[in-house]
């Protein structure tokens, strides 16, 4: 029977973790994450899993390696600032091929900047964010039930691919709480892991690094990444439309603002304005076909993110230059209001209806 609870999304993340197979964490203390690594403190010993709070971001990426290389299902969480002490280490999972769960719940920036909500973690999450020619897959969940679904398809992915998943989410996911249904207790995926570490007696010696001194091997290391790259974009692209096929204007949103977006564009529904909601849930792979197709119909669109404009760029790369984008940002804790969106949708349908006039 499923359990019906009431959880906040940093808890829920972490219990939908535990549920999908994690026995080992390792984080440190941030702002506004806390509560993954306290409530992962609490439960791990009752699944009989590690926690272990390390003496820094830098160290608990490096326990990540290790424990992933070993073939455990491992995870570690952090906030803006701390994702980026753990960069480094993401290249060398990359390089390396151990798959990981991370988990963002990104905080204002540059810099120590602020606890608010933010989205302008984007470029570090989807463009790699350390060195080297790397993805990681990057999930967008955008409530408390998804924090909860997709630490389970993220291990599976992670898995499937011996690559790293990235589940981008934000200090208000992170801080509500929401009804949900649990997820199963279970180990969704693949368990068979032949190339781990395991010191295992009986077998070829199994070495897991990243390193190619000569130009002949990291040129084989990096051709197989982007074979399996192009694999994950042609099988793992998801996302949700809403009211797109007759619509006039396509909002662009994930995480936080496309909750904020789906009301504004009821009101403009409910006025007679023709706009659509559409949703990546990757946002690596980026569901640039779709939009693309889009395009091809005459939509116009307007992306809405809490920042500078980043998700903005991938999709004016998939539109090519058919129909127009416009941006709505909100910087750094400044949470966009529902009126506010409403606001800009109006102005953009009008746009939009000229051009098709």
């Amino acid at each position: 029977m499923s359990e019906r609870v009431m959880m906040k999304g940093n808890e829920a993340l972490a219990e939908g973790a535990i549920r999908a197979g994690c026995r080992f964490f390792f984080g440190y203390p941030i702002t506004p994450q806390n509560e993954i690594p306290e409530y992962m403190s609490r439960r791990m010993p009752q699944v009989e899993g590690t926690f272990l709070q390390a003496e820094s971001e830098v160290s608990a990426i490096n326990m990540v390696y290790g424990a992933g290389a070993a073939g455990a299902r491992v995870m570690t969480s952090s906030s803006s600032p701390g994702i980026s002490l753990k960069m480094e280490g993401l290249s060398y999972l990359a390089g390396s091929e151990i798959p990981c769960l991370i988990a963002n719940i990104q905080r204002g920036g540059p810099g120590l900047g602020g606890l608010a909500p933010s989205q302008s973690d984007y470029f570090q999450a989807t463009k790699g964010g350390g060195h080297g020619d790397y993805h990681a897959i990057v999930l967008a969940p955008n409530s408390v039930q998804e924090m909860a679904d997709m630490p389970g398809l993220g291990f599976v992915l992670a898995d499937r691919y011996r690559t790293q998943v990235i589940i981008l989410s934000d200090a208000i996911l992170g801080q509500m709480m929401e009804p949900l249904t649990l997820p199963e207790m279970g180990f969704p995926g693949p368990v068979e892991k032949p190339w781990a570490t395991t010191g295992a007696a009986g077998r070829p010696k199994n070495i897991i690094n990243s390193l190619g001194l000569l130009g002949e091997e990291l040129y084989a290391i990096n051709l197989r990444l982007q074979e399996k790259y192009g694999r994950i974009s042609a099988a793992e692209v998801r996302w949700e439309e809403e009211n797109t096929a007759d619509a006039d204007l396509v909002v662009v949103a994930y995480g936080t603002t496309s909750r904020i977006v789906k009301s504004a564009a009821a009101l403009a529904r409910a006025e007679g304005q023709r706009v659509g909601l559409f949703r990546p849930l990757t946002l690596w792979p980026f569901p640039s076909e779709a939009l693309a197709g889009l395009a091809e119909a005459g939509k116009h669109f307007l992306v809405a993110e809490m920042s500078a404009g980043q998700m903005v760029e991938d999709v004016r790369l998939a539109v090519n230059g058919k129909t127009p984008v416009a941006l709505f940002g909100k910087l750094n804790g400044i949470i966009p209001t529902v009126r506010e969106i409403y606001a800009v949708i109006k102005e953009n349908c009008a746009v939009a209806k000229d051009g098709a006039a």
